[in-house]
């Protein structure tokens, strides 16, 4: 059987030549690429049509040629606009020896805007705009008056020519009539829809805002949008500009305020002499205006333009004028006592219930795309913060006494103060819930029963206790957790302060039934909590502080009479030849046991033990007179005992010092000074 040839991988390659290369001229590569220039084949991508043939008209207003435009929604699915700028140049360009506008209408990167005398700034750049609107149409016209005359010429698919009816003749030549005195251009399209998909519409919501926006953007500029068939028509023109955009809010509690001007700037740039391509350093010139209001509600708004376009993601002149804004109110609000250590100012804080318009002019932007969305001109953020941190900077300054910059800086201040508080709250909640979820602390030593009726916490005071406590008790029901010493008092703490305590955490996650409004008393892992301490005065004040602890965040504890304090005893008395152990738990139970003894003639040893602490016990008599269930003495803490708990540390640590004096006079008038332990 013979075997199959299989080419291998040099063979592919050697049929890979030069020939498999292709070269698309001219506004091919638009038809065939469309959405690298205009972002889509659908509706987005259709409407941005309309934009780029109304920014043409746009930059001959932007040059003062201009002050009325008008675009038309016809009923057969073409758009026109009109303009009555200088209209485009006819007459025949030198080196390609075609009429201006079948250049710029048919070849890509050709137009005014390269440099020389016809726009000093624009919104178009590149010289694509309308020439990939011309390869995106089945059909253009264009009409142009100028010098008394009004000239004609059709596009069918890009190629020029004329139309006569359905008929069409191509021509590079324009047809000459006699026109009006006036001068000015109309462009009519009529969208390819072999190109774009079939059910590509135009969004007219999208353009009339554009449109409202570019009357405020150009002062004086009338702009209308027409629908035809339907007999609509509406038009704008705002004389006071950008100003009027974040006016007449009925909201407002600070502005608005205006900063404008101009400033220069130096940059290298690509210059066309005779025939070639240079590089020159040039000194542009940048006009910045911008406005600005605060008001009551939160959202935040900052709208940014070059030369009238719209960059939705900002760019070099929104940074600028952000950093600056922000520090200019931060240092206006550091001269004053609004913020008194209550967390640091953000430009979020600054920015809450802004709306703002940030506009400039300049010659030949860099943008990035052609879809213009973001300013890359590096030199324009520095200029825009320095005009932003001058004239903004002063009115904050010398007006902190004014009711407009005086309510700013509230507004800021009290939007500080919210986050920083609200940051806590989540900080809070997360902290509850990682405690809830968390795995047991290490300190703690479980008992081995699930039974939750037979199970018990004790809570021991200091590390030297627990290894006594952790043989003497009886691991099968018995878990227990060393604290360190004194807790935090949390009557004057903080929520999220308290979870932050390392040793009240510790407590919350072993009980496992959280904390404050989220306690759930049935998720507590045992029956019993007793606190274990030392009969002494300290022992009693962690006792307080255990105590308040439950008392303000987990207060059905007590409700449910499942705290408790341990008893240890305080005193061991030996007696005399058996060696017996008798257990007193207080002063007075000391007192009565050995007059019982006297009166029954049994002797004891004078060497009365004293307990200091737990951890001065063995194991075997911890066992048996604190914890041993047929033996020990628990007081259950009562709800009662936690009012009176914190009432005492209310005057004994809070804030009055004038009740804390007179509790300790009066208490200590009646105190038997023998009972000091020294």
């Amino acid at each position: 059987m013979a075997a199959k040839k299989v080419k291998n991988q040099t063979d592919n390659t050697s049929e890979y030549s030069a020939s498999d290369l292709h070269t698309l001229e001219g506004l091919d590569a638009v038809r065939k690429r469309p959405a690298m220039y205009i972002g889509s084949t659908d509706s987005r991508g259709l409407t941005h049509c309309v934009f780029e043939i109304f920014d043409n008209a746009v930059d001959e207003a932007l040059a003062g040629h201009c002050t009325k435009i008008r675009v038309v929604s016809h009923a057969d699915g073409s758009v026109s606009v009109f303009d009555n700028g200088r209209g485009i140049p006819v007459d025949k360009e030198p080196k390609s020896g075609l009429p201006g506008v079948v250049l710029v209408l048919t070849k890509l990167h050709a137009g005014g805007k390269f440099g020389g005398e016809g726009y000093k700034v624009s919104g178009g750049l590149h010289g694509v705009g309308a020439s990939v609107v011309n390869a995106l149409s089945e059909r253009m016209s264009v009409e142009v008056d100028r010098g008394g005359s009004t000239w004609s010429i059709d596009f069918n698919r890009a190629e020029s020519g004329h139309f006569n009816g359905e008929k069409f003749t191509k021509s590079l030549e324009m047809k000459k009539n006699k026109g009006p005195k006036t001068t000015g251009t109309r462009v009519r399209f009529w969208p390819d829809y072999k190109i774009f998909q079939k059910d590509a519409e135009f969004d007219w919501e999208k353009v009339e805002a554009r449109l409202e926006q570019t009357s405020y953007l150009i002062p004086g500029l009338e702009v209308t949008l027409e629908r035809e068939g339907r007999g609509e028509e509406v038009s704008w023109c705002h004389k006071g500009g950008i100003m009027e955009m974040v006016s007449g809010r009925p909201d407002v509690v600070s502005g608005p305020w205006r900063i404008t001007g101009r400033s220069t700037y130096k940059e290298l740039a690509q210059v066309i002499e005779g025939d070639k391509l240079v590089s020159k350093e040039l000194e542009r010139e940048i006009e910045i205006d911008i406005a600005i209001v605060w008001t009551k509600g939160y959202e935040q708004s900052v709208r940014s333009f070059v030369n009238i376009v719209e960059t939705p993601k900002g760019g070099t002149h929104v940074q600028g004028f952000e950093r600056a804004c922000v520090k200019a109110v931060v240092s206006a609000l550091s001269q004053t006592k609004m913020l008194k250590n209550e967390g640091s100012v953000t430009k979020d804080d600054v920015f809450e219930g802004m709306a703002a318009v940030v506009a400039v002019r300049l010659p030949e932007p860099q943008f990035e795309g052609q879809t213009k969305e973001v300013l890359g001109t590096s030199a324009v953020g520095p200029l825009v913060a320095n005009m932003v941190a001058e004239q903004f900077g002063a009115v904050l300054n010398k007006g902190r006494g004014r009711a407009q910059v005086k309510a700013l800086l509230e507004k800021v201040a009290e939007a500080t103060r919210a986050r920083v508080a609200a940051k806590a709250q989540r900080d809070l909640v997360r902290r509850k819930s990682a405690l809830e979820s968390s795995a047991l602390p290490a300190k703690l030593k479980d008992c081995r029963s699930h039974d939750l009726e037979h199970s018990e916490l004790l809570i021991i005071e200091g590390d030297s206790a627990g290894g006594t406590v952790s043989q003497a008790r009886n691991s099968e029901y018995q878990a227990y957790l060393p604290i360190r010493g004194k807790i935090l008092n949390v009557l004057r703490a903080s929520e999220r302060k308290m979870l932050d305590n390392e040793e009240c955490a510790s407590l919350i996650t072993a009980i496992g039934a959280g904390a404050g409004r989220g306690f759930d008393l049935d998720k507590a892992r045992y029956s019993k909590i007793i606190v274990l301490a030392d009969a002494d005065v300290d022992g009693s004040h962690i006792r307080c502080l255990l105590l308040t602890l439950c008392w303000r965040y987990m207060r059905p504890l007590l409700e449910a009479g499942r705290v408790f304090a341990a008893v240890p005893p305080l005193y061991r008395i030996t007696l005399k030849g058996s060696g017996e152990y008798i257990y007193c738990y207080s002063e007075q139970d000391k007192t009565d046991t050995l007059e019982r003894l006297e009166r029954e003639g049994r002797p004891w040893r004078d060497d009365i033990q004293r307990y200091k602490g737990l951890g001065e016990m063995d194991a075997d008599q911890l066992a048996e007179t604190t914890l041993d269930l047929g033996t020990r003495r628990l007081r259950r803490m009562t709800v009662s005992d936690a009012e009176k708990a914190e009432r005492l540390f209310e005057i004994l640590m809070g804030q009055d010092v004038t009740e804390r004096r007179d509790y300790i006079v009066t208490m200590s008038n009646g105190f038997d000074r023998s009972r000091l332990d020294v």
